[in-house]
Parts: structure tokens; C-alpha cells; sequence
């Protein structure tokens, strides 16, 4: 009786942080069977994303996020805001700071859209690690600069990528210090990689089934993750996955 009541209340406070950021799911216009966007989820400033971290966000089962790396890239980043348009789900873009200058257009359409916006650096060496700690952290700040300056008067999130996911202890502190919640992922759809739509569908779905929740990871400037999306969305849906959208816990 004692193990019970240690651990009925943990489960109940589980159970009302849910509750908690979850929003009554509203229609999609012009599409009844959309997936839509299951709850919103707060972020404080920490690492998430058990492909690198010990701890991720707290989902549920069969809970995912969207994230997508590497934009804006007008030709691919449209077809994505569109397909998530049309299923009124919304996801993470981690933005590239030159990416972000050169199209700023793209980025207040994000922004515009509902979705979040993140960091991930400025020019996206391979890593931040393979140079010194001063010409990282100047390309993680050039980066912060370029995307605050594309997206007004919107906001970006406190949030940041590690482009390849290289990080240090000294540039993990850095994060800390500037209060940047610092993302991993839980999956991939590998799409770096040649590979078809269809393939990439299958990929992504059979690794969604072995984690059973997670932060999924794709780039927005892959044409065949643009071209894969409406399925994705699709295959989500039917296979009763509901999607997180993750904003900070305090903006400014």
C-alpha cells in the first residue's frame, strides 16, 4: 500500500502536465480528416533528444515532434509549410543564419505560420567542435543575429541545433549561460542520404514504431523530404500518432 501511494502521485502529476499544455484541438479549414496539432509543450532551457542526451522532452506515447534543419530553402521550405498547412500541424525550424539572410521572406512565413523558430548557427561548419572555441561561439552569435534580424517583428525560440550534432562541455556551458534550450533529436529520417520518398517514408515510420514517441528530426531542404511530407502526415494520422508543438516557456 506505501509502494502505491509513492507512485500514484508521480503518474498523477504526469498525467496533469499533459493536461496542462494541452489545447482543445480546433478545425482545419478545408480539411475534416486533418491530423492536427495534438498539444503545446512549454520548454524550459535544458538538452532534449536521447540520440545525445541522456533525457529528452517529456512526451507521451505515441507523441512526436516535428523538427526540421537547415532552412529556408524557398523551392523545398514552401512545399513543407504547405503540406503542414494543409494538416494544420505544427513543427520546429532550425534555421541557418546565411540561409535566413538570404530569405528573410521565408522566414516571416514561418514564423507567420504558427510554427517555431530556432537556431543553427550561421554557416553550419561540420562541427562546431572541428574549430576553436572563439570562432564557434562567434558563428553560433552570428548565426542568433541573422535570425532575429530575418524574422521580425516576430520572435525566434531560445532554442538551438548543434549542426551535426557536434557540442562540447565548454559550448554545452555556453548554451547554459545564454538560458538556450539545446535540441537533439530521438530520431532521423537519415535524409542526408539519396533516397526515395517512398523509402524514406517507410524508413521514418519503421524507426517512429521502435521508439514509440520522440523528437523526429528531418531538413526542410531535401526535396525528397518535401516530396515524402503529405504521406508522412497521412501515415501519422492513420496510425494514431499525435503531434507536440514545442514553444519556450518564457519568450524575450
Amino acid at each position: 500500500m506505501k509502494l502505491q501511494r509513492r507512485i500514484y502521485p508521480a503518474v498523477i502529476l504526469f498525467a496533469l502536465m499533459l493536461a496542462a499544455d494541452a489545447a482543445a484541438a480546433e478545425p482545419c479549414p478545408g480539411n475534416p480528416n486533418a491530423l492536427g496539432t495534438a498539444r503545446v509543450l512549454k520548454v524550459e532551457h535544458g538538452r532534449y533528444g536521447t540520440k545525445h542526451f541522456p533525457q529528452t522532452l517529456p512526451l507521451g506515447p505515441r507523441e512526436v515532434v516535428l523538427t526540421f534543419d537547415d532552412g529556408p530553402n524557398p523551392p523545398t521550405t514552401s512545399m513543407v509549410l504547405a503540406a503542414l498547412a494543409r494538416d494544420c500541424v505544427k513543427a520546429t525550424f532550425f534555421l541557418i543564419g546565411r540561409h535566413a539572410e538570404a530569405h528573410p521572406d521565408f522566414v516571416r512565413k514561418i514564423a507567420a505560420a504558427g510554427h517555431t523558430i530556432g537556431y543553427h548557427s550561421m554557416t553550419h561548419p561540420m562541427t562546431l567542435v572541428s574549430i576553436s572555441y572563439p570562432a564557434a561561439v562567434d558563428n553560433i552569435e552570428r548565426g542568433i543575429k541573422a535570425v532575429d534580424k530575418a524574422a521580425l517583428p516576430y520572435h525566434a525560440a531560445p532554442f538551438f541545433r548543434f549542426p551535426g550534432f557536434g557540442s562540447s562541455p565548454a559550448l554545452l556551458a555556453y548554451m547554459g549561460r545564454k538560458g538556450l534550450a539545446v535540441f537533439g533529436a530521438d530520431l532521423w529520417a537519415s535524409d542526408w542520404n539519396v533516397m526515395t520518398p517512398q523509402f524514406e517514408l517507410s524508413l521514418v515510420m519503421q524507426r517512429l514504431e521502435q521508439a514509440g514517441r520522440g523528437i523526429v528530426l528531418f531538413h526542410d531542404t531535401q526535396m525528397q523530404t518535401a516530396r515524402m511530407l503529405p504521406a508522412f502526415l497521412a501515415a501519422l494520422k492513420a496510425g494514431g500518432w499525435k503531434v507536440v508543438h514545442v514553444v519556450p516557456a518564457r519568450q524575450g
